[in-house]
């Protein structure tokens, strides 16, 4: 059987955390790829605005160029709305009726696992691929939830500190692809 995981996220913008955090869950669990799936809006941060899905969309096709293990999937971004990921795994299922899914997710959003749409029908469909954090212990749920955490390269840099030294003026050289770095500053985004 296929393993698939799955990766869900705003990426506003994506950097070399996300990057790692794949190239970990391929070679630690045998992951035949890796689906990115940008969220039109996160259903935990309805007060935010990210940037426009299609520069985001844009900023990710520039990182993920070249890696052939990993694709793009625009479902949230051309539903629009709220992204519920109950609505996007049955989705991917429906596609791949044949593959096991892997669904990542960040130590920090473990906990509210019990609270997503659907939660025991997500925990049906998907196993969670535990992203470490620096400085946090593992979290654990009870079942249906079925959790692996990954080793991987635990790397304390987020979105929003990126968009933050952005607007500081500050390089972002380093945290983010060389592509996705030029094309910030280039298109003058996130100021």
């Amino acid at each position: 059987m296929r393993r698939i995981g799955l990766f869900g996220g705003s990426f506003d913008p994506v950097h070399l955390g996300h990057l790692l955090v794949a190239q970990a869950a391929c070679e630690e669990q045998g992951l035949e790829r890796i689906i990115f799936i940008p969220a039109a809006q996160s259903p935990f941060k309805p007060d935010s605005a990210p940037m426009a899905a299609a520069e985001r969309l844009r900023l990710l096709r520039l990182a993920l160029a070249g890696h052939t293990h990993y694709s793009i999937d625009t479902q949230e971004l051309d539903r629009g709305g709220v992204s519920y990921t109950i609505d996007t795994i049955r989705e991917r299922v429906a596609r791949e009726p044949d593959a096991e899914h892997f669904y990542l997710i960040g130590a920090d959003h473990v906990p509210l696992l019990p609270r997503w749409r659907e939660a025991e029908a997500l925990a049906a469909q998907v196993t969670f691929l535990v992203i470490p954090r620096p400085g946090q212990t593992e979290a654990t749920l009870p079942a249906p939830f079925r959790l692996c955490h990954l080793e991987g390269y635990p790397l304390s840099v987020s979105s929003s500190q990126i968009r933050e030294r952005i607007q500081a003026g500050l390089p972002i050289d380093h945290l983010t692809p060389a592509a996705v770095a030029e094309a910030v500053r280039n298109n003058r985004l996130y100021l």
